[in-house]
């Protein structure tokens, strides 16, 4: 897991990136955008070739998830893993051609990708936030990879560290959830999915992993979230009145 391959300073949201080894093959998950592509490089070849890499797997297509995609279609062998939802949008990332026959797309109901000799299980979740999205689920660490999912918005040295009880970790995660997560039906679906797996950690592509007990305490909190659609109203749709101001950036009411 790598936590802060960028400065804070640059005003870009925090990014977890993932690499995952089985024998002779690897796997970045959420490789991120170009703010993240030269440090990443570097920083994985002290575990990993790039070069060897088997495919790079994004959750969805988001430009913090897989903008720096060019740099890696020229760098690396690597096939992309994403939604099929998402399998003619990607090569918009790219030079014309690149990621000619080597996008694999996945449908709807997921699937078991072959990683050495084991396997990721790419597994549905929805418009969690994004139409065509995926977590990828590691039997061998138990370790399921949560994308936008679970995240906290916590300063990168915060994001090293599990979160083992949820209570204190809420207020970090609950206006993005709200925000970004579309309806409750779709977290409760997924709670009843998730428990079905063996987990022992959370990992989201944003903020700190959640562990051990707090696994449980997450899925009883986000399959109880008020979000999304329940909370818009008719203030959110009229027409703007406030100004736009060029020079300081900011929204000056009317």
């Amino acid at each position: 897991m790598f936590t802060d391959l960028f400065e804070e300073q640059y005003d870009a949201v925090q990014c977890n990136q993932f690499l995952i080894i089985d024998q002779d093959s690897g796997a970045l998950i959420d490789p991120g955008g170009n703010i993240a592509f030269n440090e990443l490089y570097l920083g994985m070849t002290r575990y990993f070739a790039p070069q060897k890499l088997s495919y790079l797997i994004a959750s969805h297509a988001d430009p913090d998830i897989i903008a720096s995609l060019d740099r890696w279609m020229t760098s690396t062998r690597a096939q992309v893993v994403v939604s099929s939802l998402w399998e003619r949008f990607v090569p918009h990332f790219t030079k014309v051609g690149k990621t000619n026959d080597r996008v694999i797309g996945v449908p709807d109901g997921g699937g078991r990708l072959p990683l050495g000799k084991s396997e990721l299980w790419v597994v549905p979740a929805h418009f969690m936030h994004a139409e065509g999205n995926f977590h990828f689920y590691d039997p061998v660490s138990r370790i399921l990879f949560t994308g936008d999912l679970g995240v906290s918005l916590v300063p990168a040295r915060d994001a090293r560290e599990p979160v083992r009880s949820l209570a204190s970790h809420i207020e970090k995660m609950e206006g993005f959830h709200r925000r970004y997560m579309p309806a409750n039906k779709v977290l409760r679906l997924w709670a009843k999915m998730a428990r079905q797996l063996d987990v022992s950690m959370l990992v989201p592509q944003h903020g700190a992993p959640i562990a051990g007990p707090a696994v449980y305490e997450f899925f009883d909190w986000i399959e109880n979230l008020e979000c999304g659609a329940a909370l818009i109203d008719e203030k959110i749709y009229q027409l703007p009145t406030a100004r736009i101001d060029p020079v300081t950036r900011q929204t000056i009411p009317a």
